[in-house]
C-alpha cells in the first residue's frame, strides 16, 4: 500500500501533483510520501505488539535526513553500517541508545565514536572484530555491548549480490562455530554480550528462509543458556521484500507470527528487526523527463534525463521497476520502448520493453524507488545528484537540494 495515486489521469503523491513537483524542482527528482513511510513503519511496530521489540530502520536503504526525521518522530531505532550513517541518524534527532551498529569492516575510529555516544549494540562479525572492539573499549574505560552476527548458511532465494547468509558470504560467523566464539567473547573484560544477530539477505519474498534461520538461532540460544550464558536480545535482521512487479512478499504481521511461533508467544527476549526496503521502498518514486525519442533498426529508445548514476538498480541487478506516465496520453498510440538514460554506457537503462504512449517532454515516474536508489547514486559522467522532496498531505518540502556543478569539484585541487 502506498499513497501514489491517479487523480483525473494525473499521478499524485498524497495530495500533491507530481507535475507540480517536477515544475518546481526539476528532474531528475526523487519524491517520498510521509504517509507511506509512517504506514510501513507502523505495520512492523504493531505486528510485534505484545512482544518486547525494537524496529531498527536500515539506514543504508535511504539515509536522507527528511526520511530519518519522520522515523525518529515515530520512535524508530536505526541500523547503521558506517560512521557516516551514525552521524546522519544523530543529526536527524535519533537517540544513540536506539542505534545498532552493523557491518563487516568497522574501523577503530567508528568504534570509538559509537562508544562515545552510547549506542545500543554492536553486531560483531568476527573474532578479530571482537578483539579490536575489546581493545578500543578498554582504552576508553567503557564496556561495549555486543551481539554476534551469525551466518546460518541459509539460501534466501534472492539475487546473489544481496544474499548475505550463505556459507561463502563475507558476512557473519559460521553458526557451527558460534559456541566457541561466544565463550571467547564472554572472557573479554570490556565486552557485554547481549544477544545474537542474523541477517540472511534482502528482497526475500517468502518466510521459509527466515524460519530456518530463526530455528537455528533458537537452538543456539538454548544451548548457550544450558551453559549459563543467557542472552537477552534476538536480532533477526531485515530483508522482507516489496512488490516491484508481481512479487507477493509476506506481510509484517505474518513475519511477526512466524517469529512468535519459533521463539514462543511469551518469550523473554527483546526482538530486534531491521527492515529498510520494506519501509521506504514503495514510499518513493523517481521523476524523469523524456528528452529524446529515437528509432533504431529494431527498437524504440526513450532517452530520459535520469541515468544509471541516479538509479543503478536496473543496471547493477537487472532489477525490474515499474515506469508509468505522470499524465496519461490519449493522442498517441502506445508502443514498446527501451527507457534509457544519457550516460555513456550501454548498461544505462531504467526499463526494457515498456509499453508506453510517449512524446518528447513527457514526465515519467519510476516507482518503488525509495530504497537503494538515491542512496546508491553517484556523480558518474560529472552529473549532479538529484533533488529529493518529501510530501506531507497537501504540502511538499525540499529535503535535499539538487547538487550544483561547482559542488562536483569543490573538494578537488589543481597542482601548484
Amino acid at each position: 500500500m502506498d499513497y501514489f495515486l491517479l487523480r483525473d489521469e494525473v499521478l499524485f503523491a498524497e495530495d500533491v501533483s507530481l507535475e507540480e513537483i517536477a515544475l518546481r524542482h526539476g528532474t531528475p527528482c526523487y519524491v517520498y510520501s510521509r504517509a507511506t513511510l509512517e504506514r510501513h513503519f507502523r505495520a512492523f511496530d504493531e505486528a510485534l505488539r505484545g512482544q518486547k521489540h525494537l524496529v531498527c530502520y536500515a539506514v543504508k536503504a535511504n539515509g536522507n535526513l527528511g526520511v530519518l526525521d519522520v522515523l525518529c518522530r515515530m520512535g524508530a531505532g536505526f541500523d547503521v553500517v558506517s560512521i557516516g550513517e551514525l552521524e546522519r541518524v544523530l543529526a536527524a534527532g535519533g537517540k544513540a541508545d536506539k542505534i545498532i551498529f552493523s557491518g563487516v569492516g568497522k574501523r577503530e575510529d567508528e568504534m570509538k565514536r559509537a562508544l562515545e555516544v552510547g549506542i545500543r549494540c554492536f553486531n560483531v562479525e568476527s573474532e578479530s572484530e571482537l578483539c579490536k572492539l575489546n581493545a578500543v573499549a578498554q582504552g576508553m574505560a567503557k564496556k561495549a555491548p555486543v551481539a554476534l552476527r551469525l551466518n546460518p548458511d541459509v539460501h534466501p532465494k534472492t539475487h546473489p549480490y544481496i544474499a548475505t547468509g550463505l556459507k561463502d558470504s563475507k558476512f557473519g560467523i559460521p553458526i557451527s562455530r558460534a559456541q566457541e566464539v561466544y565463550r571467547l567473547a564472554k572472557k573479554m573484560d570490556f565486552l557485554e554480550v547481549m544477544g545474537v544477530d542474523c541477517h540472511i539477505g534482502s528482497q526475500l519474498t517468502e518466510l521459509n528462509a527466515f524460519r530456518e534461520a530463526a530455528v537455528g538461532l533458537k537452538n543456539l540460544l538454548e544451548t548457550l543458556a544450558a551453559e549459563g550464558m543467557a542472552l537477552r536480545t534476538v536480532n533477526i535482521g531485515g530483508g522482507i521484500g516489496i512488490r516491484y512487479k508481481d512479487e507477493e512478499p509476506p506481510l509484517p504481521c505474518a513475519y511477526a507470527e512466524m517469529l512468535k511461533s519459533v521463539f514462543g508467544p511469551e518469550n523473554d527476549y527483546e526482538m530486534i528487526v531491521e527492515p529498510g526496503r520494506a519501509i521506504v521502498g514503495n514510499a518513493g518514486v523517481l521523476l524523469t523527463r523524456v528528452e529524446i525519442l529515437k528509432q533504431a533498426d529494431t527498437v524504440h529508445f526513450a532517452v530520459v534525463d535520469a541515468g544509471m548514476n541516479d538509479l543503478i538498480r536496473p543496471a547493477l541487478y537487472g532489477a525490474w521497476m515499474d515506469i508509468v506516465p505522470v499524465k496519461k496520453r490519449e493522442d498517441v498510440e502506445p508502443k514498446s520502448w527501451e527507457v534509457v538514460g544519457p550516460i555513456c554506457e550501454s548498461t544505462d537503462f531504467l526499463g526494457k520493453e515498456r509499453r508506453l504512449a510517449l512524446k518528447e517532454g513527457d514526465l515519467l515516474a519510476v516507482r518503488s524507488a525509495g530504497a537503494y536508489a538515491f542512496s546508491m547514486s553517484s556523480n558518474y559522467n560529472a552529473r549532479p545528484r538529484a533533488a529529493e522532496v518529501m510530501v506531507d498531505k497537501n504540502r511538499h518540502f525540499l529535503v535535499r537540494e539538487r547538487e550544483t556543478l561547482p559542488q562536483l569539484w569543490a573538494n578537488e585541487h589543481k597542482l601548484p
